[in-house]
């Protein structure tokens, strides 16, 4: 049978598929389907099973975990700020995986937020008094 898209939720199916049949899809390695998830949206216009902002704050939160570079933690970040997001939800998404990753990745991946979000944390800690209230 025709596999859905994953990424033509809401724009080509009357329904998303439900969780059963997206994990049958996923545990057989179902080519076509696995090959949409991985390859993500095609077009602005597609949606999947998460809101925007919520997918970008996931897929950030998975950079995190995964200890991503700058560059992509910067465009994950800028995604998820176009997507409607406050750089107090981008901050909270460090917070929220903490736990999972430990205290040398949590610690590490900060200046890498903070870069993403145009705040010089090395230059407020050096120089603490030029710091906004």
């Amino acid at each position: 049978g025709h596999s859905p898209d994953p990424h033509d939720w809401g724009v080509m199916e009357p329904k998303a598929p439900g969780y059963e049949d997206t994990l049958r899809r996923l545990t057989l390695n179902d080519e076509r389907f696995v090959r949409g998830v991985l390859a993500g949206p095609s077009r602005p216009d597609q949606v999947g099973p998460l809101e925007p902002k919520t997918t970008r704050l996931v897929r950030l939160g998975a950079l995190i975990a995964l200890d991503a570079g700058s560059p992509a933690i910067g465009a994950e970040t800028d995604a998820a700020l176009a997507a409607g997001a406050s750089r107090d939800e981008v901050v909270g998404v460090l917070l929220v995986v903490g736990p999972s990753i430990g205290l040398p990745r949590l610690v590490g991946v900060a200046p890498r937020i903070a870069d993403a979000l145009g705040y010089d944390v090395i230059e407020a800690i050096e120089h603490p008094e030029g710091r906004r209230a």
